[in-house]
């Protein structure tokens, strides 16, 4: 049986606030938590009128006291924003609070446009290049206090010592994470739901790479996709018209709070804006419960994922909630399903 999880970006509705969306996702966590999810990760976006999700690790703390059942983690920390000292910290406190129950998943990305970015780390070593190898390197060393010992770091240790890191996931949308995770031997997130690049391709090369290591024996891989489920599919696709606006908006560097479906479906699109949506509902399962379990299983024949990970990015909550309440019906879970280990 196909095990299900949620990401989460804490999405802000026009004349919405971010306050009320970071609490619509504490409602939302609290009854994913009752209906079998595996899985709860938060994102981290900077700068986004339409995100209010910008500190995972807060969040991971909030959502897990009021959950009992799901993994709670990030999706990811985005590492070139952060100190791997600070990141290997701040994980450890959540571990040692909720034992067996967060996921640190790391990005390689800033979440950002380039000047946050650089707000983001003035006060570190800024560099124009990608250095977050450097940086996964220099936390992986810190937490098996690996730094030779005419190092300045190897007296450093996070803290608190005595915690380990929790399971540690790269997420990627090309193959460039598949091959990195695979030889650490750490899980892996693969972004379809704004990859341009093939899932299966990714995810096979993850597995036939995959080198075996202390913290996981086997290759794990989760399949990130967008979904949204209504009780027909006419209302399904009335919903998806906030996602449609969004993304248009999203080629146009326009990050505007998420619009209804009633102002998106009177939005004037040109044919160029209207091929973008096309396309991008290629990625989008849209549809009643049945249409997009459908969908969503030949995903997973396809790509192998062991387990599928939902964002629903939609204007009104009750509508998010009930789309996952109709997903975890779908695929018949139960409360029983939480707590999966990597």
């Amino acid at each position: 049986m196909t095990s299900l999880s949620i990401l989460d970006l804490s999405p802000v509705p026009a004349g919405g606030s971010a306050a009320q969306s970071l609490r619509n996702s504490l409602d939302l966590a609290r009854h994913a938590d009752t209906l079998g999810f595996t899985r709860y990760w938060l994102a981290e976006h900077h700068n986004l009128a339409n995100i209010a999700s910008s500190a995972p690790d807060i969040m991971i703390g909030q959502i897990a006291a009021v959950t009992k059942n799901m993994r709670v983690g990030s999706g990811g920390v985005m590492l070139p924003n952060h100190a791997p000292l600070m990141v290997a910290e701040r994980f450890k406190v959540l571990e040692a609070l909720f034992p067996d129950r967060i996921d640190l998943g790391l990005g390689r990305a800033p979440g950002t446009d380039h000047v946050t970015s650089i707000a983001l780390r003035r006060r570190q070593d800024v560099r124009e290049d990608d250095d977050f190898l450097d940086r996964f390197q220099e936390l992986l060393l810190l937490e098996n206090n690996g730094f030779p010992k005419d190092h300045p770091f190897s007296s450093v240790h996070a803290m608190p010592n005595d915690v380990t890191l929790p399971p540690i996931f790269l997420l990627g949308s090309s193959d460039y994470s598949a091959q990195l995770a695979a030889s650490i031997g750490a899980g892996f997130s693969f972004a379809h739901h704004f990859a341009s690049h093939d899932a299966a391709d990714a995810m096979r090369i993850y597995r036939e790479r995959f080198q075996p290591s202390q913290h996981l024996a086997m290759p794990f891989a989760i399949l990130a996709t967008a979904a949204v489920v209504a009780e027909n599919a006419d209302e399904a696709d009335h919903l998806a018209s906030t996602i449609d606006l969004n993304f248009v908006r999203r080629a146009k560097g326009v990050y505007a709070p998420l619009e209804s479906p009633e102002v998106a479906m009177a939005y004037d699109y040109s044919p160029a804006d209207r091929e973008r949506i096309k396309e991008n509902r290629k990625r989008l399962s849209v549809g009643t419960p049945a249409m997009v379990k459908e969908r969503l299983d030949a995903l997973v024949e396809t790509t192998l994922a062991d387990e599928v990970m939902i964002t629903t990015m939609l204007y009104d909550h009750e509508a998010r909630k009930r789309s996952y309440t109709l997903l975890a019906e779908a695929f018949s879970l139960t409360a029983a399903h939480a707590k999966s280990p990597a």
